[in-house]
């Protein structure tokens, strides 16, 4: 994919984060921050540290 310029090329970027946030969030309820760093973690090619009581889907 190509754009004309980086505004462009980042607003690609959120639109596709704000997607695949939707989506997930269809699955796994209620954890809207904890879908949104490991996101960012994914997009940015790093590692996220998943911290809390069991139960709540962080091996997903």
């Amino acid at each position: 994919m190509q754009f004309n310029n980086e505004v462009e090329a980042v607003d690609a970027l959120h639109q596709s984060f704000n997607k695949i946030q939707a989506e997930i969030g269809k699955v796994v309820i209620g954890q809207d921050e904890i879908i949104k760093s490991v996101l960012i973690a994914i997009f940015s090619n790093g590692h996220c540290l998943l911290v809390g009581v069991p139960g709540l889907a962080k091996t997903l």
